[in-house]
């Protein structure tokens, strides 16, 4: 069927290393994952840094540069990295759901529980379900880098440092406290980053007059990337307030807050404007990222035989 979420793969062409749908494509798709969200993440540590102190304090700094230099002169090049630990332990959790379960339930939802549905509400529907468990992963470390990054001094060194104090204030539950903000935040982007990526790379396939199997592999990853940035910049303005207020509330909650009260005074004191608060960087930083993350994903399923994302 046209409509379907994957088209079958075409049984004339040689043989696959790995079968696909198969349990090995996906745990395939889940180390791709954490391959292209760890690393890319924690790449990218500097200006989260910097992004998460204008958060918290418009005040703090005039410009990115300044925030750089100030924080080099003060505590060096590990201290623009701080929170990079917690970055890629988390992220390389996320990005094993994310990438691992979105394969898994596209294809359960594309091919065997709703065929006929169109490709958009598959990718947003297999998207949704991806993140919310991917976020359970991430939401502890998380929760430690933000409190990371935000607070000066530091709250803590080390993701090490920072999870035994946590628990120690808090219990476990501290580590969960900004789950239901990362998943006001997550999902929707993770949504418009897959369902975004998806249609980006059929139109570029259009765009370019031919399909995608007549491109060798150097240019399919190509379109990858562009599609990528694309869905970048939209994952960046949908999901930012909701990226505002998980920095807000991880850094500024008071013991035995509710979240919906914590919500509602933050927002009390930084209003609508506030919460778009370090947009620019954060367009700049997702679009590059999100490009980075399908590249290195797809380069990856390339490598082990499989087709790139998309296209189909």
């Amino acid at each position: 069927m046209a409509d379907r979420a994957y088209s079958k793969p075409d049984s004339s062409r040689a043989p696959r290393k790995i079968e696909l749908f198969s349990g090995t494509y996906f745990a395939a798709c889940t180390l791709g994952g954490i391959i292209a969200c760890g690393p890319t993440h924690t790449g990218v540590t500097p200006l989260d840094l910097v992004k998460c102190r204008r958060q918290v304090d418009s005040k703090m700094y005039q410009s990115n540069f300044q925030a750089w230099k100030m924080i080099y002169r003060s505590e060096g090049l590990r201290g623009i990295f701080h929170g990079w630990s917690p970055t890629f332990v988390g992220y390389s959790f996320q990005g094993a759901g994310k990438y691992g379960f979105y394969e898994v339930f596209k294809y359960l939802y594309g091919e065997k529980m709703a065929p006929g549905v169109s490709k958009p509400i598959i990718y947003l529907a297999a998207s949704a379900s991806a993140e919310f468990l991917a976020d359970i992963a991430l939401c502890p470390f998380e929760a430690i880098k933000v409190r990371m990054q935000t607070s000066l001094p530091p709250f803590a060194s080390s993701l090490r440092e920072g999870w035994s104090k946590v628990v120690a204030q808090e219990g476990y539950a501290g580590l969960y406290k900004g789950l239901y903000p990362l998943w006001g935040r997550q999902i929707p982007y993770t949504m418009v980053k897959f369902a975004t990526f998806e249609e980006a790379v059929a139109r570029i396939y259009k765009f370019l007059g031919k399909p995608k199997e007549s491109y060798n592999a150097l240019q399919q990853t190509g379109v990858s990337f562009l599609g990528g940035y694309i869905a970048g910049i939209g994952c960046a303005v949908v999901s930012h307030p909701a990226d505002v207020m998980v920095s807000k509330l991880n850094n500024d909650r008071k013991a035995g807050e509710g979240a919906g009260q914590a919500i509602s005074r933050i927002y009390g004191n930084i209003g609508f404007r506030g919460l778009w608060n370090g947009l620019p960087v954060r367009i700049f930083m997702i679009g590059t990222l999100t490009a980075f993350q399908w590249l290195i994903y797809d380069s990856f399923k390339v490598y082990l035989g499989l087709p790139t994302t998309g296209g189909h």
